[in-house]
């Protein structure tokens, strides 16, 4: 089960299988990507995923993780979030491990409670993740600490992933909440282009996609809503035009 809600323009999925500390299968990331789908078409400007019980997500459910498909449909499921135009913020409320720790990757911002443990201890089983994924946790944590993960199936707390850069704040569902509400108060169209500028990284920066994002902030009216509000000092409401 997922259970999605929105309020103030913030959707929050909740992985809901306590049974299975919240494992992922097949059926679960794709309830996943429709839970984003629908969000995004309600009209939702930032994303909250968080896990039910005390556990964010405790994997592939291996019940599943050697089926056909599976693979398939947890790279589906962790790039709806990453490819969203709009922030998504992952309230880490106990072990993220192996495709609970892709999942956290695959958010933009990590607000971790004091419980939250990071691992990815695919060479214990020999499975392996995909480059994505490995170069996304040395661009947010360092090549240090992607190695550690990776090569010696290390794991890593809240307080030492703050540190390192994987964990932004330390801080429960209210806490992560409250930055994605914070975050849906601003201009969504700067927003989208930043995010995709950031994630696609290897995109040289005349490529289309990357201009027109760009010169899409600088023709918009929320560009104009911003100088209004400078003016007219208050807080400026923007509307994604």
């Amino acid at each position: 089960m997922i259970n999605v809600s929105l309020a103030d323009r913030v959707g929050l999925i909740e992985l809901d299988r306590p049974e299975r500390r919240n494992a992922l299968d097949v059926a679960q990331c794709r309830r996943l990507v429709d839970a984003v789908g629908a969000l995004r078409a309600d009209g939702a400007r930032a994303l909250v995923v968080t896990g039910s019980g005390t556990s964010f997500c405790s994997g592939a459910d291996f019940d599943d993780v050697y089926s056909v498909g599976f693979r398939d449909a947890l790279y589906t499921a962790l790039h709806a979030l990453t490819d969203a135009p709009v922030p998504v913020v992952a309230a880490v409320n106990g072990p993220a491990i192996g495709a609970g720790t892709q999942l956290a990757l695959a958010c933009d911002l990590r607000v971790a409670e004091p419980t939250a443990v990071f691992a990815v201890p695919t060479a214990r089983i020999g499975l392996a993740v995909d480059p994505w994924t490995v170069r996304r946790l040395a661009q947010l944590a360092g090549g240090a600490t992607a190695r550690e993960l990776l090569l010696a199936c290390a794991e890593l707390g809240a307080e030492r992933g703050l540190a390192r850069g994987l964990v932004d704040r330390i801080g429960g569902r209210v806490d992560a909440l409250a930055l994605a509400a914070e975050i849906a108060t601003l201009a969504p169209l700067t927003l989208a282009y930043t995010k995709l500028a950031l994630d696609r990284d290897d995109l040289p920066v005349d490529d289309p996609a990357l201009v027109s994002a760009f010169d899409r902030c600088w023709a918009s009216e929320d560009l104009e809503e911003g100088r209004r509000a400078r003016v007219e000092r208050r807080r400026p409401v923007f509307g994604g035009r």
